[in-house]
């Protein structure tokens, strides 16, 4: 991403209708909900098998897989937005990009942490700042401290409509685990698919550019 780029990206008051982007979260996942689900059934079987028979490793396999597989959520919906076509080994895809959405996950994850523990307000605004880290991370070209910088920039300039968002996506999936749990599979992969379909519709002139959004095949 060049300097051009991130000038453009905040050229913009980075404005966008909730509703509508639950409804491209939705429309995302119509369009693959079969592997949406098992892909979720699969991440939540791995977190659960860590935690009954790895309890003392549970953490470290956390930090180590769950941001790749996160980061396949963002490169499905990337693909599906694309016309490029998905199969299931394309939700895995973010095992390439290992190291940056790893680290970008843990600091941001760090950052957090230690400003709810500061004075709480701190770490629920880094919560919502960070919201585009790791795609950024993935999509931008940049290293995992700009890309949580773009996000937090981009996000404070509308920061209580990110939060409202993020209020209705909590609300979402609390609706899932009150259908025992089982309608996680679905809220989840189409919270993610949200959150990417946000992204897309504020970065896209910027990213068009040449050195923008990077093939993923």
């Amino acid at each position: 991403m060049t300097e051009g780029q991130i000038e453009k990206l905040f050229q913009q008051y980075p404005e966008f209708n909730i509703q509508e982007s639950i409804k491209k979260g939705w429309e995302f996942f119509k369009t693959q909900p079969l592997n949406s689900v098992a892909f979720s059934l699969l991440i939540f079987t791995i977190q659960g098998l860590s935690t009954f028979y790895l309890d003392n490793y549970s953490l470290l396999i956390s930090i180590l897989i769950s941001p790749s597989l996160t980061a396949g959520y963002f490169l499905v919906a990337n693909r599906i937005s694309r016309g490029v076509e998905v199969e299931f080994s394309s939700y895995f895809e973010g095992f390439s990009y290992w190291g940056i959405v790893i680290v970008t996950s843990l600091i941001s994850g760090i950052l957090t942490f230690f400003g709810i523990l500061a004075l709480v307000l701190p770490g629920i605004y880094l919560a919502v700042a960070f919201m585009f880290g790791i795609p950024f991370a993935l999509f931008s070209g940049r290293d995992f401290w700009f890309s949580l910088e773009l996000s937090r920039r981009l996000i404070t300039m509308n920061w209580w409509k990110f939060f409202g968002f993020v209020l209705v996506l909590v609300g979402i999936n609390i609706v899932g685990i009150i259908f025992f749990f089982v309608g996680l599979l679905i809220t989840i992969p189409v919270s993610y698919y949200a959150i990417y379909a946000v992204f897309e519709e504020l970065t896209a002139d910027a990213l068009a550019e040449p050195k923008g959004i990077p093939e993923v095949e």
